[in-house]
């Protein structure tokens, strides 16, 4: 998420202020403030204060500027009149309506991003209706951008730069809203409605269950936030608390399906308005190819990588029966989702003590460390910034720290989800997080300093130009220099005792990589081959939920824990479905950061196995990797690999390279097993 700085009046400023500061004080301080500012009503792409907060009239509205208009015809006396012929756009036409643009969106981004900011870090209604108002603007406006931009379809002589910010606007809107007002006022207020339902989400354990007897004799709270669920579902063994803890964050997702079923006719009917045929072709083409393309490339890297995950789900799976026993966890078939040590089964290092394969051979308990030394979040997120600045890269503003919001308040609701920001588009970057001393946490917090290094690399760039190649590589930069996270740069940092120096110990650091990079794989494709399926009409509202399980069982091989019905809404339990947050990224990213690594690493004058590389405080390798954030979109994505790594197509064999010495042991160590499902 990003956002910019606009240039607006001192009045709807200072009303601007007013309102990010309310997610610092309490809610009935709040809902004062927000009456002082009287309604926020968005109109044509405008944020408007109501005339009683400022005085005197609301300003104009921000207009799409307008492609040139028909020549007026002369008629002379006694003549007929000249046929009206219409003015032909030019290059220069062109230039100076994305100029334009680029003015307009930066307003209103800004002020649609400072609303999202402040309703994810602090839910109330009124926050919710702020943020859905910013939203229905942005939309409004997009919209209304992209039909005339088709004045300039076909116009020769059209800059390479201009041509290419034409192009992006096309793809700008994430959910295209319809033209009509009420209903682009209704998908808006979905959005908002779906993020903050997420972010509300709590389970509360009846006295006399499992967790519920637990919690009530350890005096804790009466009601479970996702981080607490996680948090058993990463740490117990117990097959019963798992499968409460699962099944209690599942609960709260199906308040969610009906207006789900809403956004998608809705959001569906705005990509058709700009000539796609759904949301999911809107999507698909933002890669630099044609839709169908996109897809067979991902399925070519999908067949690259399978062969891998099927060996580690072969040996995790017979790990996991030996722990709770073949009624639990069948010879052949599906991996129960609660057993994975998370809670969507995405990623499976928070069992790793389960599948460790040479127990003893080196600890690897980063989280200990972190904890014995208590660590801070301030003290995590340093760690992580001292990794970019020994590459080169400039430190965090001074605002980055005021700003951000790193632990859970107690005080409110927020959306803990991890995500990263450029509230003003203007290198105004902050962290959205609620930090545990974990290793996880550290390789998020990398994670998403990527994103916001990314944005300071390219916040000079024209705003259509301030995205990532694609937006897998956005998400990939932070896990690239993860990599480079390697026993001993965690020795230096003292979180390791020692760094495991023997094959076993080699192979250990591989499992723990492997339980986070290999396993997610299937995971990041599933999620959007749902949704094309939704979008598409493919997969109907009453089939949402079994479509979903389908899907899960065949890329991952994993099963829900108990009978599931369309009374369910599964797929709403992870943020980035009622986020509308195109999930694909990820996929492509674990295969971008292999590839990437490789490529820096070669830049360093690395020799050895990619496992054992690790970039820090390497200039040469951080000047290569600059010049890459440094294009932002600006280029095709290929373009971008080819400043980077001399390569100009995904390539999954870095990962396999990667993971090799992992491999041969999986597949020896399974050699009995019944790998499949």
């Amino acid at each position: 998420m990003q956002a910019r700085k606009a240039g607006e009046t001192a009045c709807v400023r200072d009303q601007w202020h007013l309102v990010l500061s309310a997610y610092a004080i309490t809610t009935r301080t709040v809902k004062k403030r927000l009456g002082l500012l009287g309604l926020f009503a968005f109109g044509s792409g405008w944020a408007v204060v109501a005339s009683t907060a400022c005085g005197g009239a609301a300003p104009p509205p921000v207009r799409t500027p307008e492609p040139p208009r028909a020549s007026q015809a002369k008629v002379s006396a006694g003549a007929s009149p000249e046929p009206v012929r219409a003015a032909q756009p030019t290059a220069e036409d062109a230039r100076r309506f994305v100029e334009q643009v680029d003015r307009d969106l930066r307003r209103l981004w800004v002020q649609r991003d400072r609303a999202n900011w402040v309703n994810q870090t602090f839910i109330t209604d009124d926050t919710e209706a702020i943020a859905a108002s910013g939203e229905e603007a942005t939309a409004a406006y997009v919209t209304e951008a992209i039909a005339k931009a088709r004045a300039f379809d076909g116009v020769p002589g059209i800059a390479p730069d201009v041509a290419r910010q034409l192009l992006l606007l096309k793809l700008a809107q994430v959910v295209p809203a319809p033209s009509n007002a009420a209903e682009r006022r209704e998908l808006a207020e979905l959005q908002s409605a779906m993020t903050s339902l997420y972010g509300k989400g709590q389970y509360c354990p009846p006295a006399k269950s499992v967790l519920g007897a637990k919690r009530g004799s350890n005096a804790g709270p009466a009601c479970l936030k996702l981080d607490d669920l996680s948090r058993i579902l990463k740490t117990s063994r117990s097959y019963d608390e798992l499968l409460e803890a699962w099944r209690g964050w599942h609960a709260t997702a199906p308040v969610m399906k009906d207006k789900y079923a809403r956004y998608t006719e809705l959001g569906n009917k705005g990509a058709k308005e700009i000539g796609f045929e759904d949301m999911g072709a809107l999507w698909r083409s933002g890669y630099d190819m044609p839709p169908q393309a996109f897809e067979a490339d991902v399925e070519r890297l999908w067949s690259e990588v399978k062969p891998l995950y099927d060996d580690l789900h072969c040996f995790t799976r017979a790990k996991l029966r030996t722990k709770y026993g073949e009624d639990k966890v069948p010879k052949r078939g599906p991996i129960p989702a609660h057993l994975l040590g998370n809670m969507w089964a995405q990623q499976w290092d928070g069992v790793y003590d389960l599948v460790e394969p040479y127990p003893g051979q080196g600890s690897l308990d980063v989280d200990k460390k972190l904890r014995d030394r208590k660590v801070t979040p301030v003290g995590m997120v340093k760690l992580g910034e001292s990794f970019f600045t020994s590459l080169g890269f400039d430190a965090l503003p001074k605002t980055f720290w005021e700003r951000s919001m790193l632990s859970r308040p107690k005080d409110r609701d927020v959306v803990c989800h991890a995500s990263a920001w450029d509230v003003s588009w203007n290198d105004d970057l902050r962290i959205k997080m609620c930090i545990e001393p974990t290793e996880d946490e550290l390789i998020t917090i990398h994670h998403e300093l990527g994103h916001n290094y990314y944005f300071h690399s390219y916040y000079k760039l024209p705003i259509l130009f301030q995205a990532g190649a694609n937006d897998g590589f956005h998400e990939g930069i932070g896990d690239t220099l993860a990599l480079s996270v390697t026993p001993q740069y965690l020795k230096g940092l003292g979180l390791l005792d020692q760094v495991p120096t023997s094959d076993k110990g080699r192979i250990n650091v591989q499992m723990k990589m492997a339980l986070d990079k290999v396993a997610f794989l299937p995971f990041g494709l599933v999620i959007d081959k749902w949704r094309w399926d939704v979008f598409s009409g493919k997969t109907p509202k009453s089939r949402y939920n079994q479509a979903w399980w389908e899907l899960r069982t065949k890329f991952q091989g994993i099963a829900a824990p108990d009978a599931r019905s369309e009374a369910d809404f599964d797929p709403g339990a992870k943020f980035h479905v009622p986020a509308s947050t195109p999930y694909v990224r990820y996929f492509l990213a674990r295969i971008y950061q292999f590839q990437f690594h490789r490529a820096l690493c070669r830049a360093a004058g690395h020799t050895g196995s990619l496992d054992t590389c690790s970039i820090f405080g390497n200039k040469q390798a951080g000047a290569k990797l600059q010049a890459m954030l440094e294009l932002g979109q600006s280029k095709p994505w290929p373009e971008a690999l080819a400043t980077l790594a001399g390569e100009t197509r995904a390539d999954a064999s870095a990962m396999l390279e990667y993971f090799a010495p992992l491999r041969a042991y999986l597949r020896d160590q399974t050699k009995g097993e019944q790998c499949g499902w």
